[in-house]
């Protein structure tokens, strides 16, 4: 073959090569790179841009330098006053060394395995020493802080950074659900009963207070009612007496004129002397 083939067949096939072992690589700013040298670490880089390698020979192992996110199945912990929780939390995490990251976890997965160990096991450490209304209400924050602090402590032994643990949800077991649900209506119940005899209390007060006051309104009336009816009596006596006094044959007349009226009424039969004083008027004697 001619040496005017020859060469250009060389230089096709160095480029070929060349392509397929790709020595120039791109580190992205989101990310950091390990170069590996039959399959061992060679070299960690951080810096973003245009890096190269040795064709064939090392290959390039890349991480992400983010903040990462793990949704941990939920668990059941048991609080200090003996209350078992079914807790979902989720943590925030990053890579800080990927040689270490490399070497002691391999990859994301193996990576998350490891936090849902440690993180698990703070969170039962840390709510084991609160009581149920501490976890839910006022000492939630507090707790999680702690927890933050010591599982990023244990993490940095496989060159991971954890940032936040949050509890998402704490739930009753399934279990326990319905023997919560009626201790609680029994609770409000007992509630309730509490009030209902607090008011029929109250009422009993009020309708006492109400009768006594209306006994005290009666006699007051039925006093100033006989006041008046006697006053009115002694009225009448006078007015009659004074009547009399002026006239008494006219006060006989008409005072035998209402007996007449009542005795002698329709259907009445009356027996009596013709000489009794009581018929004087109608025979006209004086």
């Amino acid at each position: 073959m001619s040496r005017s083939y020859v060469l250009p067949i060389i230089i096709f096939v160095v480029l070929i090569l060349f392509a397929i072992g790709q020595p120039i690589f791109t580190v992205d700013e989101r990310e950091y790179a390990i170069v590996m040298e039959l399959n061992k670490p060679k070299k960690t880089i951080h810096e973003p841009g245009l890096h190269a390698k040795v064709p064939f020979i090392q290959t390039v192992t890349r991480f992400d330098d983010r903040l990462l996110e793990y949704d941990a199945e939920p668990r059941e912990i048991i609080t200090k006053d003996k209350k078992a929780l079914v807790v979902d939390n989720y943590s925030k995490w990053r890579i800080v060394n990927p040689l270490k990251f490399l070497q002691a976890v391999h990859n994301e997965r193996g990576a998350q395995a490891r936090l849902d160990d440690i993180v698990y096991s703070e969170l039962r450490v840390e709510l084991g020493l609160h009581t149920l209304e501490e976890i839910v209400s006022t000492s939630r924050a507090e707790l999680m802080r702690k927890v933050t602090e010591r599982s990023s402590e244990m993490a940095r032994e496989y060159g991971i950074e954890i940032n936040d643990v949050r509890i998402k949800r704490a739930d009753y077991p399934p279990e326990n659900e319905l023997a919560i649900f009626n201790r609680m209506r029994a609770e409000r119940e007992r509630i309730a009963k509490k009030y209902r005899a607090e008011g029929e209390r109250q009422a009993a007060i009020i309708r006492a207070g109400t009768d006594k006051e209306r006994s005290f309104i009666l006699a007051d009336a039925y006093e100033k009612e006989q006041t008046i009816k006697g006053q009115g009596d002694a009225a009448a006596v006078k007015i009659y007496s004074d009547a009399y006094g002026k006239d008494e044959e006219f006060y006989a007349f008409t005072r035998s004129l209402e007996a007449y009226k009542v005795s002698l009424a329709d259907k009445a039969t009356l027996v009596i002397s013709s000489e009794s004083e009581f018929l004087r008027y109608l025979y006209g004697e004086d």
